[in-house]
Order: C-alpha cells, then structure tokens, then sequence
C-alpha cells in the first residue's frame, strides 16, 4: 500500500486523488496503509493541506494523523491555510486561486450520518465549504483553547445541521470544565434564537457525547437548574420543545409543573413534549393536561398523550379515551396509542378486550400491538393472535414485539 503513496504520471498520488475527489474513506484506508499524508508534493503542498484547502473535515479527519509532530512551520501553515479560507469565504478564495470568472456553481452535500457542507465550483476546481470545522479541528488537535466566542460564532452562521456548528459544539463540548461550561451557557440569554439554540444543542448534544467526567456532580446540579429556569423563560417555540425534551430525560427540579404552565402553548412542538414531564401518579392539572392533549388538533401532540396515558393504571373514563384512539383518524396516533395499552401498566378485562380486538384490523402494527398486549398479560389466546398479525418482515427482524409469543411460551408452556 505504501507504494501508493507515491506520485503518478500526472504528479499527483493515489492519496491525492481521493483527497480531490472527496472520497474520505478511500484516503483513510490509503493512509493507515502507509500512505504519508505529510509527504512534500512536487508543488509544494502535502496531501493533508491540499484535504485543509478542500474544505471538507471528513476528509481532514481521515488523513489526520501526526500533526502535532510535525515541525512548528508545517503547523502554522495548516492552521493559516485553514483560517484564511474560512475568512475569505470558500467562493472568494476559490475565485482568487483559479481566476475564473462568471458565477459559481453551488450546491449542499452530505458529511457523516447527519452533517452537511455546501459546495463551490469555478473554473474546473471544487471546494467544499467547511473551513469552519476544518479551523476548528485543527486547533483542537493542536491544543489551541480558541476563544469560546469565536467557535460560537463559527457555528451560528450555519443551521444546526452543518459541520462548522457540529464542530464547534464538540470542540467546546470536549473542554470538560466548568469555566467553559459558564462561558457557554451565558449564551441562552442572547437575544438570537440561534445563539440560544447553539447552548442547548451544546446541552443535549456535546456534553452527553464527551461527558463532564471531572465535574459531574457539579455539572448535574447547575444543568438541572439551568434547564429549569430558561423553560420558564423561553420564547422560541422549537428552543422551548428542545429544554423540554432535555428535562424528559433527566431529574430536574419542578419539571410537571413547569410542564403544565406550557400545556396550552401556541406551537405544538411544545405541547408534544409536554406529556413527557408527567410521571405517574399525575397530579389533577396533569391528568386533566393529559386528557386535552389526547384530542389535541395535531397528531403527533396526541400521540405523545396517548403514550404518556399508558404509563398509569387508568379510571374507565380515561382508558375509554385511551382505547378511542385505536380509532384515529391518523396512523401515527392509532399505533401510539395500541401500543401504550398493549405494554401499559393496566390489566384490566376492559384493556384486553380492547386489544384483542385489535386483530380485526387491517393494519399489521395494529395486530402486532393487540398480540404483543395480550402476551404481556399472559391471555391463552396469545398464540392465535400472532398467528393473525401475519408474516414478519424484513424490518421487523430485530423487534422487541415479535417475540412476545416466544416469551409467553416460555411462560406458559415449559414441561413438567
């Protein structure tokens, strides 16, 4: 593989031309083959820097390896490189290098499972335009402590979705100290709703990605807090759903009543992250809370409240509500709320009529539900109901519901 590495007829390698051609997982293989992403190329350059002018950090960080080895000149060229593209703007720098004229060719790819990067083409050459995330990793790996200012700035040019926030959220994220944390967390009082929502993505995503390992008991009790006073205060109907999905998922403070207080929020972002805060035994607001969102005008706020219903022993009232969702005139309510009976806490006859029932439908999850529920239950009429659910799929391989017959057969029908 080493042999690879070194240039063919066009002076170019073979590491090289994945690098132009954005073909990362070739360039990585290429490398941890023996290929020298530090190899001095005949027009100066090496491949790692040709990856920083390309703008793309995938690639930057599948040929990455050594930097910090390398003589101080290299590292500061890289940096330099990376910086004054960034600064310059990927068309502008593109335009100067190549000296094309006329308009540029734009575009938006994919980086990673999630990310994306927008595209330059002028004159014959194409950039991406992640300069940001490429600066960003650099500094990271060379153990910069870039100002946290300047990587939030960074990121909020861009939606959440592009890899120069991604990467500054990570970069700040993996610094694990609490004057970095407080640095960051000042931000939720900006008047941008997409510098506030930078902080909670930082809170939902970096520091549950890297951990704040050495200041955790620290770190719970000031994002416990936190969480709980911005959510009284947030005006951003997709950053208030946002702290709300964050508290479902944690202890924090005085949560169902701050729940409650949004219970009838304009944007049903919110409120379908409201039945999440609800933990049973329910209070008479939540229960009440609930039982308006069950017939919510959007589906998915009804869908929410059908599962947070299910997590409680019910009044025949409410399960009459729960089981009147079976019939909904959305799929996405029918199957939350089959479900929520079929592995909910109740075991009343009413609730497993209602599931067995569910096998004359003419939809498969709906069957597999009204199974899975009447297995959970232990009802003897569990291997007749998925012998109606019908024939497993493909997508199905993995699915915990499927093997609610083996489970009930291993309950009930082990030899003497």
């Amino acid at each position: 593989m080493t042999g690879l590495a070194d240039p063919d007829a066009d002076g170019l390698t073979a590491l090289c031309a994945a690098v132009e051609a954005f073909a990362h997982e070739v360039a990585e293989a290429l490398v941890e083959g023996g290929a020298d992403p530090h190899r001095r190329l005949p027009d100066g350059t090496t491949p790692l820097l040709r990856a920083v002018e390309g703008g793309s950090p995938a690639m930057v960080s599948a040929v990455n390896r050594g930097v910090l080895r390398l003589p101080q000149e290299q590292r500061e060229r890289l940096l330099a490189t990376a910086r004054h593209w960034y600064e310059a703007g990927a068309e502008a720098e593109l335009r100067r290098r190549t000296g094309a004229q006329g308009p540029a060719r734009t575009g938006r790819v994919q980086e990673g499972e999630y990310l994306h990067v927008g595209t330059v083409t002028l004159g014959g050459r194409t950039v991406r335009a992640g300069h940001g995330a490429v600066l960003t990793e650099l500094e990271q790996e060379l153990r910069i402590l870039t100002p946290v200012e300047e990587l939030v700035a960074r990121a909020v040019r861009h939606s959440e979705d592009h890899v120069d926030w991604s990467a500054s959220c990570w970069a700040l994220a993996c610094r694990r100290s609490p004057e970095t944390w407080s640095q960051v967390v000042a931000f939720h009082r900006h008047p941008s709703r997409v510098h506030r929502a930078f902080v909670l993505d930082f809170l939902g995503y970096g520091f549950m990605q890297a951990g704040l390992s050495l200041h955790s008991r620290w770190y719970e009790r000031e994002r416990g807090r936190l969480l709980a006073s911005w959510a009284r205060t947030e005006t951003d109907g997709g950053v208030l759903a946002g702290l709300l999905a964050l508290m479902s998922r944690e202890e924090v403070p005085g949560a169902p009543d701050i729940a409650l207080g949004h219970a009838g929020h304009p944007d049903p972002r919110v409120r379908r992250e409201v039945p999440g805060l609800f933990d049973p035994p329910w209070t008479g607001g939540a229960a009440q809370a609930l039982r308006v969102l069950a017939g919510d005008p959007e589906p998915e706020v009804r869908a929410a409240a059908a599962g947070a219903l299910g997590r409680e022993v019910w009044s025949g009232e409410d399960r009459e509500l729960l089981v009147s969702l079976f019939g909904d005139p959305d799929p996405q309510v029918r199957s939350a709320a089959s479900y929520a009976v079929a592995s909910g806490r109740d075991r009343s006859p009413a609730g497993t009529e209602a599931l067995f029932g569910l096998l004359a439908s003419d939809e498969q999850v709906l069957r597999l539900h009204g199974a899975f529920g009447l297995a959970l239950r232990d009802d003897p009429r569990t291997p007749e109901a998925y012998g109606r659910v019908g024939p497993r799929g493909r997508e199905h391989e993995d699915d915990h519901r499927w093997d609610g017959l083996w489970r009930w057969r291993m309950r009930n029908e082990r030899s003497g």
